[in-house]
């Protein structure tokens, strides 16, 4: 897929990695380095949320330690930049004020969202979920072998017209999850080669999810 071209001049395609990172691990980089392949992206800006509104009920490390881990785990990829500005900014972390931050700051770039297909299945329950398709297309990242049929089931509620706007995107290594992440630090078990080693240093070093070991279950 080529960038479009406004009066003959080539726009910037750039996507935004949104996600609660914790951790951030190999699934979440091969899935953005996927997509800038697939799409052309010019770059891909990781943002790690501040206060994730879906998760009142999943332990969230500190949003400087979530923030920390993903710099550690994306400098090594040129095209790949991070923003604090869902960290910076006070409230919930609504995907929709992100979007619009980003396009009112440079509408000369065509934004790309990029997340989880079981997240786009969510899209409605989303803040102002009517208003996101104004702002950006979104990449739906999914593993191998995983049945497109419900994202396409969306057109009903979305109508043609926002769901040309959603692109499904194969991608490997995303049967990792942060979910079996901290599920295996809570049991003391290894995180080795699921996360960046920078990143598996970071965590034990600061104990990151100590907390986990002492839940019961």
């Amino acid at each position: 897929m080529s960038n479009t071209t406004l009066m003959g001049k080539q726009r910037r395609a750039v996507g935004l990695m949104g996600g609660t990172f914790n951790p951030i691990h190999y699934g979440h980089l091969v899935a953005a380095e996927a997509a800038r392949d697939a799409f052309n992206l010019d770059q891909v800006i990781f943002i790690p949320s501040g206060q994730p509104p879906h998760k009142s009920n999943v332990f969230v490390a500190d949003p400087e330690h979530r923030y920390l881990m993903t710099f550690l785990a994306i400098v090594p990829n040129q095209h790949f930049e991070l923003s604090r500005v869902e960290i910076d900014r006070p409230g919930p972390s609504y995907t929709l004020n992100t979007l619009q931050y980003f396009a009112e700051r440079d509408p000369a770039i065509d934004w790309y969202f990029i997340t989880g297909a079981d997240a786009i299945l969510d899209i409605l329950t989303w803040h102002q979920p009517e208003r996101l398709f104004g702002y950006a297309e979104f990449i739906a990242a999914s593993r191998p072998g995983y049945s497109l049929d419900k994202i396409y089931a969306l057109e009903q509620r979305l109508g043609r017209e926002h769901m040309e706007r959603i692109h499904p995107l194969e991608v490997p290594a995303l049967a990792i999850s942060s979910s079996q992440i901290r599920e295996r630090l809570r049991m003391g078990l290894s995180i080795k080669y699921l996360v960046p080693e920078a990143v598996e240093h970071y965590i034990a070093k600061n104990r990151v999810y100590q907390a986990l070991r002492h839940e019961r279950r």
